[in-house]
């Protein structure tokens, strides 16, 4: 666990989202597709979500992340969505990520590493 000191901004915890989701997912998705798309986009202008999207080629999996203070965001997401309300999604998990590289991380490294 980090010190909130080492922490590169107070307000930035990650949490990833993700979905297994049906295996006729993408045939399954397009008629609600639009209104999925409008809850991320309403999550991405509150700042709560940083970058989302299906896994695997066909998709067989979704990714989001989101951050803020807690994962109550995430989770809020997860039960609003239409994809999860309509059986597309056959569970879903939110996971505090430490994230330590890149411009967004959470956790500032010591600058020796």
């Amino acid at each position: 666990m980090c010190d909130s000191s080492d922490r590169a901004d107070e307000d930035a915890l990650h949490y990833l989202l993700t979905y297994d989701v049906v295996s006729d997912y993408v045939t399954r998705r397009a008629p609600l597709r639009a209104a999925h798309i409008a809850l991320a986009k309403a999550a991405v202008a509150t700042g709560e979500l940083v970058l989302g999207g299906a896994l695997g080629n066909p998709p067989d999996a979704v990714a989001l992340l989101f951050q803020g203070d807690s994962p109550a965001a995430a989770e809020a997401f997860a039960r609003a969505d239409p994809y999860v309300q309509n059986g597309l999604v056959t569970g879903w998990r939110v996971r505090e990520w430490t994230t330590v590289v890149g411009k967004d991380a959470a956790v500032a490294l010591p600058p020796n590493l």
